[in-house]
């Protein structure tokens, strides 16, 4: 049996450790609105870059270096466009992220980028708000979203309206949730739900199970007689493969409720890591994932340039600097506003299109694939503009 919940799978459990971390619960931001400093477009840019090296956590140092690294690669690729990047140590903590946004302020940041976690991006945002300055964080957290604070991490939200749409599209309109009971399974379950009520789809019914081994068992006699009951084409796990993944996907088909019958979808990335590729269950599973082409370029790029490859989280600082140099390369004072930011057109980044929305979350242009002969393969490409499928 694929082992689950054990320790030998260490990449995949920091990355959807520090995911899961991302989803840490954080209060309200006070400013609502989208304003934002008028800048001198001629001269270089002062921009504040904020991590967590400091933090004494296990991989945050790394991190860090790895958002560095990819800010001051995306800088280098700017044309006609000169960004003073400063970077700034959170150590993970909330209130030194907010000491440290409000010392990039009186430096003279006229934008944030960063913090990592959901608790330090809020107070940083919180700390600048009334000095009209925007953050723009590598969190995936919604909740914190809203004000002068933007997530930049791919949300559930996005990730579940993209596949929600891709099966509603191919037949698959009746479809049984299954979700953790934690924080990030429930804002999974919840994510889910609206998508398939935007995309003309029904709800067969929600499951949910403790994050346990147990309770993965627990929970499959009752999804096989929802299966049973409702008549669900599909099931749609916020299940990771660091977590109740694997096991679910041996249970569930010795239950019956097999992949060639019932169609698996999943909330989170199924190719990561790729022994996960090599599970039975897991063939012919649909999940979302950024354009891959554009991925293995980036990380081609960074290789080249560090000697390594990135952290997979990496990419977002690129993809912040983007962003901020195609609006500052427009020659506009008001580039670093809250409308402009959330222009529809969008930017372009490392794994693809993404925009910025005025209530602070995102949305990426995202591939639907398949896993096939423990490979993965894609079924339906990432757009690549907001006219595009999916959108």
């Amino acid at each position: 049996m694929f082992a689950v919940f054990a320790t030998a799978r260490k990449a995949a459990t920091l990355f959807v450790a520090l995911f899961a971390l991302l989803w840490v619960a954080a209060c309200d931001t006070a400013m609502v609105g989208g304003g934002g400093p008028m800048i001198n477009t001629d001269k270089p840019v002062p921009v504040a870059l904020l991590v967590p090296k400091g933090s004494g956590q296990s991989g945050d140092a790394i991190l860090s270096q790895s958002l560095e690294n990819a800010a001051r690669l995306a800088i280098a690729d700017l044309q006609n466009v000169q960004i003073d990047l400063r970077v700034y140590d959170t150590r993970g903590d909330a209130a030194t992220a907010a000491a440290a946004a409000s010392t990039a302020v009186n430096d003279g940041a006229r934008i944030i980028l960063g913090p990592v976690y959901a608790e330090a991006a809020n107070a940083a945002g919180l700390a600048v708000a009334s000095r009209n300055v925007n953050v723009l964080s590598f969190s995936n957290n919604a909740s914190i979203a809203g004000g002068n604070v933007f997530v930049l991490g791919p949300t559930f939200d996005n990730t579940a309206n993209r596949l929600a749409g891709y099966a509603a599209r191919n037949g698959r309109k009746n479809i049984l949730i299954i979700h953790s009971t934690d924080v990030a399974g429930q804002a999974g379950r919840n994510a889910i739900r609206q998508a398939l009520a935007a995309n003309g789809a029904t709800e067969a019914g929600a499951i949910s199970h403790e994050l346990s081994q147990q309770g993965v068992i627990n929970a499959v006699p009752a999804i096989r007689d929802a299966v049973q009951t409702q008549g669900a084409d599909a099931i749609f796990l916020t299940a990771t493969t660091a977590g109740a993944l694997p096991l679910f996907s041996q249970l569930l088909p010795e239950a019956g409720v097999t992949p060639q019958t019932v169609q698996y979808i999943g909330l989170t990335r199924w190719d990561i890591p790729s022994q996960t590729l090599e599970l039975p269950g897991v063939q012919g599973g649909w999940f979302a994932l950024p354009d891959p082409t554009l991925s293995q370029q980036f990380r081609n790029r960074y290789a080249m340039a560090y000697g390594g490859l990135p952290h997979p989280i990496g990419g977002l600082a690129y993809d912040g600097i983007a962003a901020i140099g195609a609006l500052v390369g427009a020659g506009k004072s008001d580039a670093l506003t809250g409308a402009a930011l959330t222009q529809r057109a969008g930017f372009r980044g490392v794994s693809g299109i993404f925009r910025l929305r005025p209530d602070g979350t995102n949305e990426r242009g995202l591939a639907v694939a398949t896993i096939q002969n423990k490979q993965v393969v894609v079924i339906d490409p990432a757009p690549a503009s907001f006219s595009g499928a999916g959108f």
